[in-house]
């Protein structure tokens, strides 16, 4: 089998489970196979989100971040039910350990994929013959169907995983790019969004082979060193490796403030909560990550600490749903005595495009409008220092001392 195998190379699968939460809904309940079928945040309102939906209901045009609103009118039958993210978690669990049985380098990117560095486990087959048995294994044992990329890097195991959903298996050699690639719109490739696209776009860059022969000095001056790495990946190159640790390179996003004095009062303590909540918001954004922990910690005037933490409903990263538990979480366990620091922290956290959140219409689109002030946040922060721009909530009321600065100390 080793003759299957490169000698210089490396053979990574992608693994891409398909309409995951739909497929863990129908495997909790066989009843539901073959109907269409969604998930969405608050299912009974008539503006709630849909989160994913089975492919029975994406044949009458029903799509993620559709209101149920507008899926029930293309699909009247459509069956909706809530998210329920202890189940999907215990089932996301139940697919890694699955995975590592066939090699000890699996890289968990999200919930429901990972990738996996086969080049060590030739004794198990030929590398489609591993991705037919991860595949009919996840599907006998956990009734789970999936999509497997084939590829000599996770660049091309991503893309090629996309290619037959579902239940496919797409084996992509780099000697195949420019005629399987390179045709397909640069907002097909992994890693290009509709706004670097569009930047693109006004560079004359309208394909993923457009992209593959770009100019290295224009796109390093349009997208910065990102430009030059999506190039790279245009032209089949990406050096990354399968990391089982990259999940853990960062745990948690935390902020915590020493007050100039000794605080008792409530009013102002909610506010420096607010700040607290409002950076740690900020960098949430900046790493594109959310969180479903939240820690408060509390130190008294006699340098008592305390850290009390709960486990959210889902992944938040919006200040205001940020400081709305901090508070909760604060004002139960505060002693009423002098504080001298607070903290704000959030962990067990999840890539932003992979987390779903039981959203309704109005917080989506309230979520868009505030993403560029965001990012022109971040921006002035990375240029100028943090806190050259600040919301209303951190004005100095009058008559009253300037909150304090932010310290620098982080849990990135």
């Amino acid at each position: 089998m080793e003759s299957f195998y490169p000698k210089n190379g490396r053979v990574v699968l992608h693994v891409d489970m398909n309409s995951f939460y739909a497929s863990v809904e129908i495997a909790h309940n066989p009843s539901l196979r073959g109907l269409p079928l969604a998930i969405a945040g608050k299912p009974e309102e008539r503006k709630g989100i849909i989160v994913t939906c089975s492919y029975e209901a994406r044949t009458f045009g029903v799509k993620t971040t559709m209101t149920v609103w507008e899926a029930k009118k293309l699909c009247p039958n459509l069956i909706i039910l809530p998210p329920n993210f202890e189940r999907y978690r215990g089932a996301s669990r139940e697919i890694f350990h699955i995975l590592r049985r066939y090699t000890p380098l699996v890289e968990p990117v999200s919930i429901d994929e990972g990738y996996l560095d086969i080049t060590s486990s030739y004794a198990l087959g030929t590398p489609l013959a591993i991705a037919e048995l991860i595949q009919q294994e996840l599907l006998e044992r956990l009734m789970l169907p999936c999509s497997i990329g084939i590829a000599p890097n996770k660049f091309l195991a991503k893309m090629a995983s996309n290619m037959k959903k579902p239940l496919g298996i797409t084996v992509l050699r780099k000697r195949e790019v420019p005629a399987v690639l390179w045709p397909l719109p640069a907002v097909a490739m992994h890693g290009v969004g509709e706004k670097t696209a569009d930047k693109l776009a006004g560079l004359g860059i309208m394909t993923i082979g457009d992209l593959a022969q770009a100019s290295d000095h224009v796109l390093k001056n349009r997208l910065g060193i990102r430009g030059i790495q999506l190039k790279e990946r245009a032209n089949g190159i990406d050096r990354r490796k399968v990391d089982p640790e990259a999940a853990n390179d960062f745990k948690s996003v935390g902020q915590s403030i020493t007050l100039p004095k000794d605080e008792t009062k409530q009013q102002e303590l909610l506010r420096v909560l607010l700040q607290l909540s409002e950076r740690v918001a900020v960098r949430l954004q900046r790493k594109k990550v959310l969180g479903e922990s939240l820690s408060v910690m509390i130190r008294y005037k006699d340098w008592k600490t305390i850290t009390r933490s709960k486990k959210l409903s889902g992944p938040i990263e919006k200040a205001e749903d940020i400081f709305a538990e901090a508070k909760q979480l604060f004002l139960k366990n505060w002693s009423g005595n002098g504080i001298r620091l607070l903290g704000v922290t959030l962990s067990d956290l999840t890539e932003k495009e992979q987390a779903d959140v039981q959203l309704d219409l109005f917080s989506y689109e309230q979520e868009a409008k505030k993403a560029s002030l965001a990012e022109t946040l971040d921006k002035l922060d990375k240029k100028y220092g943090e806190g050259v721009i600040q919301p209303a909530s951190k004005k100095k009321p009058a008559g009253k001392e300037a909150a304090p600065d932010l310290e620098g100390k982080k849990s990135e």
